[in-house]
């Protein structure tokens, strides 16, 4: 049968014959099928009706053929490689090409001596395409819109994070091989590599999920993935509110400070929602404004309509030709910026975006990994005298209280929900100390009976070192924003 999306018979020549499934590894290939008339062998007893066959305890049974059905995935999977013309179905129609895999599947099950019924055949068809288009066994897992992370840890064990809790899936890979040429297809699409040499990346996947890979020598028990999913529809403000990540009162005191151009750090853990937070207050942001976004991977879901988006580079195999966040920022101060939003602030970057927001570029947003708006200011402090800028430590904190005006704490509590647990602001110095003052905070009150956080948002009943700056900007707060809530009895 001739098709475009397939080899010339030339080249489907050199490929090594297809063997009969449960044959030995060894053993000499064959095209020829069975004669009708010979006695059928084992292994394909496996795949006639149960009347033609002896019959073996039930869950023996169904062990052996999924064994049997995972040797028929890994011989067609062969097929198709050494049949197809990788490089002709980059602009295959989906139905053209799943027609394609269902011709050579439905060939090479016949020479095999190889019968499924109707479901098996469909989920064979369908695992197929998902290794010569997708990304094999992650691919459901991909389009599952209730998991946030994957989390791949050896060819055999794979965990999803659902809800904000982890799982164990029944997922795996066939071994290390087959884990790997998918790592491989992954960082090779956006022109990156990885091996002994180089044994880890940052990548970014075609939907815009966060890809990180470590392999061997360095990942010792097999390779180490991990997928952030992009968020194909970003949650907004009234979004995060109806699910309970902070209040209206929060959400009115945190348009004011963006649309007043105060500059924010949203701090927070691994997985807390930073990010997403980030996303939410730069919704805040009037269209008029120019916005320079800065990434290692890009994230970020900025709905102006003026926005410049820049992405670090790493190194090429010679070691040369890297652009990192620090590069990119200083850029960025010579493009006319009204405001910069660093995706993640976590290195040398900080000095930069501290005299960017103390130099005329007011409203600027950045997220760091901190676990309290105090730690998130020691955290500056530490990423300044990492970057090797030699300077006395008042001068270091002067320079960060006049820089950082609002510290928003995200975290992921104990149940797996995302709370924003905390709003300071930053008042100035008091020799050298950095003053703050609390606003909002996420009060716990204890576990109910399902594991959820029991818990309220509350004012702190301090009015905003920033409600004259408000005024100014026309939003002026009434006071009962600022009145804690009472106690729940």
């Amino acid at each position: 049968m001739f098709s475009r999306y397939r080899k010339t018979p030339e080249a489907q020549q050199a490929r090594p014959a297809a063997r009969t499934v449960g044959a030995p590894p060894g053993a000499a290939p064959s095209l020829v099928a069975p004669p009708p008339a010979a006695a059928p062998n084992a292994a394909t007893l496996q795949f006639r009706k149960p009347a033609q066959a002896a019959q073996p305890v039930a869950a023996d049974k169904d062990v052996k053929r999924r064994e049997k059905l995972s040797e028929i995935r890994t011989e067609m999977h062969r097929v198709l490689l050494d049949t197809l013309n990788l490089g002709a179905l980059d602009e295959a129609p989906e139905n053209e090409l799943r027609a394609e895999i269902a011709a050579i599947s439905a060939e090479h099950l016949q020479q095999m001596g190889v019968v499924l019924n109707k479901d098996e055949r469909a989920t064979l068809h369908q695992e197929l395409y998902d290794e010569v288009r997708g990304l094999g066994p992650l691919e459901p897992l991909l389009k599952d819109d209730t998991v946030n992370d994957i989390l791949v840890n050896g060819p055999k064990q794979i965990f999803i994070e659902r809800a904000g809790k982890l799982q164990l899936t029944d997922v795996k890979f066939r071994d290390e091989r087959h884990l790997l040429r998918i790592i491989d297809k992954i960082v090779s699409a956006v022109g990156r590599r990885v091996d002994e040499s180089n044994p880890y990346v940052d990548a970014r996947l075609a939907d815009g999920s966060r890809f990180n890979a470590m392999v061997p020598p360095v990942a010792v028990d097999g390779s180490l993935v991990s997928i952030r999913k992009f968020k194909k529809d970003k949650l907004g403000v009234d979004d995060l509110v109806r699910f309970g990540a902070y209040t209206e009162e929060m959400a009115a005191y945190l348009q004011a400070a963006v649309a007043c151009r105060l500059n924010i750090i949203v701090s927070g853990g691994t997985g807390s929602g930073k990010t997403t937070t980030l996303n939410a207050l730069s919704s805040f942001i009037d269209n008029a404004e120019r916005i320079i976004t800065i990434e290692d991977t890009a994230e970020l879901q900025l709905q102006q309509i003026h926005v410049g988006r820049m992405e670090s580079r790493p190194p090429n195999v010679e070691g040369k030709g890297a652009v990192t966040q620090r590069d990119c920022l200083k850029n960025a101060l010579r493009m006319r910026p009204d405001r910069i939003i660093v995706g993640e602030t976590r290195g040398e970057e900080v000095i930069d975006m501290l005299q960017a927001m103390n130099t005329g570029h007011d409203g600027s947003m950045t997220t760091i990994h901190a676990n309290s708006a105090r730690d998130a200011v020691s955290r500056l402090e530490n990423m300044i005298a990492m970057a090797g800028i030699e300077m006395p430590i008042k001068a270091v904190r002067q320079q960060i209280a006049s820089a950082v005006n609002l510290i928003v704490q995200a975290s992921r509590l104990q149940d797996g929900s995302r709370r924003m647990t905390s709003i300071t602001e930053v008042t100035g110095m008091e020799g050298d100390v950095i003053t703050m003052q609390e606003i909002f905070r996420f009060q716990r009150d204890g576990i109910g009976p399902d594991g959820r956080i029991i818990g309220r948002f509350t004012a702190m009943g301090i009015r905003s070192h920033y409600s004259d700056r408000f005024k100014q900007w026309g939003y002026d707060l009434p006071a009962e924003i600022y009145e804690p809530t009472p106690a729940a009895r």
